[in-house]
């Protein structure tokens, strides 16, 4: 059996260990999204980085019809270490097990990005990265870009980690977003990116969404009314103690982002 073949039969079985269902690619329109997590250490790196993806992965991935890819660091407010987010959305998990030896193929890319690509073990590029596939929940199966005013170098995108008990309790949570939650977002003008569940992560069971304002006041009166129509759904019996934890981390999209 390829590599390859290993990687999709692993993500099959972690998928179906944890998720809680087994016909998750059921629905055949719901995207699969990577979100990466760079770990950086200081400037050097972040420039490196950035030339890199700039100058390098993501044209490549336009290249090969990827056409909207986000990239996202966090922001001062935030407390959280230099993290730098990239988020990738694909048709299929077979697609995301293509983009390796594609990138591998293109000589574009390789020369692009050699600085970053080909540095030696002690010029390291970043401190540590981690890789999270999530699926797209059916209440909005595929990504969507913000529609948003102001400039990136003023908007505050928040990322929301829910953590949930069990498998079960987490697909109640996902239950929640998909008839109720994403609703009162779309109608408040949140302007979500997307809302994923975790399919292989470092955290599971766990869901991940990612919603983006005009500027920090922006953010604060859209949650200030979201709690208001919340209020009602948060009270039903049948979602309660749903989530275990939740991580929130503030974000700036980069000039050379797509989203």
């Amino acid at each position: 059996m390829s590599k390859k073949s290993n990687l999709i039969s692993c993500l099959f079985i972690v998928l179906f260990s944890f998720s809680g269902k087994a016909d998750v690619f059921a629905e055949k329109s719901s995207s699969i999204y990577q979100l990466q997590i760079f770990q950086l250490s200081n400037k050097a790196q972040e420039t490196r980085l950035d030339a890199y993806l700039k100058n390098a992965y993501l044209p490549a991935l336009h290249r090969f019809g990827i056409k909207s890819v986000g990239v996202f660091k966090t922001i001062e407010k935030d407390s959280s270490a230099n993290l730098v987010y990239v988020f990738v959305p694909f048709k299929s998990l077979n697609d995301v097990t293509k983009l390796s030896q594609k990138l591998k193929n293109d000589a574009d890319y390789l020369d692009n990005g050699k600085e970053f690509i080909d540095v030696p073990y002690n010029n390291l590029p970043y401190v540590r990265m981690q890789s999270i596939i999530l699926e797209a929940f059916a209440g909005m199966p595929s990504f969507a870009t913000p529609n948003l005013t102001s400039p990136k170098s003023e908007r505050i995108y928040e990322l929301r980690d829910y953590e949930s008990a069990t498998a079960k309790i987490g697909l109640n949570k996902i239950e929640m977003f998909n008839k109720y939650e994403i609703d009162i977002f779309s109608k408040l003008d949140f302007n979500a990116i997307f809302y994923g569940q975790v399919i292989s992560g470092p955290k599971m069971p766990d869901l991940i969404y990612l919603t983006t304002y005009n500027n920090m006041a922006d953010h604060e009166t859209k949650w200030k009314a979201f709690g208001e129509a919340y209020s009602k759904v948060n009270k039903l019996p049948q979602y309660q103690n749903n989530v275990s934890h939740i991580t929130s981390t503030f974000l700036r999209p980069t000039e050379y982002s797509d989203l």
